[in-house]
């Protein structure tokens, strides 16, 4: 077999996989593996959806193949659902498009707008597939610094005028993952003043939007007046409505960026089995009030985490939004890949360290909070004892 292609071969391997065959190992050996790494909702979705969906199966029309882009059901769905959350109004037929999961988005958008040589904007630390798309373009990227003294939001003012000039599209994520961080509407007003001025398409993934706490409500970029000139926004049932494994979201906003992405899916998929687009319909414009309860468990969970990494020397803040905890390393330890190797394999408890969402996460750990409290509870009180013993 000849070689593959040049960026496939330098591909970084997506460390979950890796860690994957790990775990496995250790499990063959009897450990007790806790897993605070991967952001997959442990919850069910609510029984109406489940229902919904078996309903629509047992229908033999809903098994041939799904309209391009989304079914208009769905895509009405979401129109509905950016009205009743954000006030905005979106065109189902124009600036709306359902996705294998928002993660699927993220990634073709770079291949729908990037040339090789094209240059993109990302955040560090960053969700991989911003950078693993860019780099399957063969496009360049630009680190945007988020630290915790500018409450890890993006600096438009460091960014150099060329760079700037130069870049296609700007990656942003709020609620953030890894870092649980928030942004508020003048943010967004900013991060469209600077699209506009330097002729940029903003790519902004929100599948955590609806994952708050404390009585915090995330915003939409889409509210910011002009945003859809620029902007286009990923969000994703997955996290919402836990329905991580369905695979199904959305992209909404900018026209041109809707169409030209779905153009380019249209020659690489066939959309989304009916059934579950049914589904996401009957999430999105139901009852939504089960997603209260639901968050309150996540709350209590992020609770157990902050305390007892506080308790244990860790630098953190308590997040108000998304499933997850970044924790800054406590000083008697400096490299957080190594510290999550050794606690794996000395105590069973897997956490995901920074560097694995980039150069400013060299100092850190993400902790997911998608597993049950006691569950929880008990890896944080192994990461204790074992840090107690170094």
């Amino acid at each position: 077999m000849k070689q593959p292609s040049k960026a496939v071969a330098n591909l970084r391997p997506y460390f979950f996989a890796g860690l994957k065959t790990v775990i496995s190992n250790l499990q063959e050996k009897g450990v007790d593996v806790i897993r605070l790494d991967m952001g997959s909702p442990d919850l069910p979705p609510s029984s109406f959806i489940i229902d919904t969906l078996i309903e629509s199966v047992k229908n033999p029309k809903k098994h041939g193949y799904s309209p391009a882009g989304g079914s208009p059901g769905f895509l009405r769905a979401v129109s509905t659902y950016y009205k009743r959350r954000f006030n905005v109004d979106i065109d189902p037929n124009t600036e709306a498009l359902a996705l294998i999961g928002s993660k699927e988005g993220l990634f073709n958008l770079n291949h729908t707008f990037l040339d090789p040589g094209d240059l993109v904007l990302l955040p560090d630390p960053y969700y991989p597939v911003y950078l693993a798309g860019a780099q399957l373009a063969d496009a360049h990227h630009y680190f945007m610094p988020l630290l915790k003294e500018n409450d890890f939001l993006p600096d438009f003012d460091a960014i150099p005028k060329d760079i700037a000039k130069e870049a296609k599209i700007m990656w942003l994520n709020y609620p953030n993952n890894p870092t649980g961080a928030i942004a508020d509407l003048d943010f967004f007003r900013r991060a469209v003043d600077f699209a506009r001025e330097n002729d940029i398409l903003i790519a902004h993934d929100a599948p955590y939007c609806d994952l708050c706490f404390d009585g915090y409500e995330a915003p939409s970029i889409l509210e910011v007046e002009g945003a859809k000139e620029v902007a286009v926004e990923f969000n994703s049932l997955s996290k919402t409505y836990n329905m991580a494994g369905w695979r199904i979201g959305m992209a909404v906003g900018n026209k041109e960026a809707i169409r030209l992405l779905a153009n380019y899916k249209s020659q690489i998929d066939s959309s989304i089995f009916l059934p579950i687009m049914d589904a996401g319909q009957a999430a999105l414009t139901s009852d939504q009030g089960w997603l209260v309860d639901r968050n309150m468990i996540y709350q209590k969970r992020r609770e157990v985490v902050y305390q007892g990494l506080k308790a244990a020397g860790f630098e953190v803040d308590l997040p108000k939004a998304a499933l997850y905890v970044w924790a800054k390393l406590p000083p008697e330890f400096n490299d957080p890949v190594i510290f999550c190797a050794n606690l794996l394999n000395d105590t069973g408890v897997s956490m995901t360290p920074g560097l694995v969402y980039g150069p400013s996460g060299k100092d850190y750990i993400r902790i997911s909070i998608v597993i049950p409290t006691d569950r929880i509870a008990e890896a944080i009180e192994r990461m204790k004892i074992w840090i107690s013993q170094q």
